[in-house]
C-alpha cells in the first residue's frame, strides 16, 4: 500500500467522522432551527421541527461515525498486517 492510499484512508476517516459528529449534534442545536433552509419551504416546518426527524438525522450521523471507525480500524490492519487479506 503507497502512501498516498493511506493518506486518501486517513483523509476520508476524518470527514466521516466531522460529517458524522455534525449530523449527531447540530439537529439538537439552537441553528437547526434558526436557518434559512428550513423558511424555505414553511410547509415542511412541522417536519423539520419533528423530533424523529431529528433522530433519523442523527442516526445517519452515528451511521457515518461508524463507517468511519471500521474504516480506520481496516486502515490500521493493513498497515500492522500486509500479508493479510483485506
Amino acid at each position: 500500500m503507497r502512501w498516498y492510499h493511506k493518506f486518501a484512508g486517513l483523509i476520508w476517516v476524518a470527514f466521516c467522522l466531522e460529517i458524522g459528529a455534525f449530523l449527531f449534534v447540530y439537529p439538537w442545536m439552537d441553528g437547526w432551527t434558526q436557518n434559512g433552509l428550513s423558511d424555505m419551504v414553511p410547509m415542511l416546518q412541522p417536519w423539520w421541527d419533528n423530533t424523529y426527524f431529528r433522530g433519523g438525522v442523527s442516526g445517519i450521523g452515528v451511521l457515518n461515525i461508524y463507517i468511519a471507525l471500521n474504516e480506520l480500524f481496516r486502515l490500521l490492519r493493513l498497515w500492522f498486517f500486509p500479508e493479510g487479506d483485506a
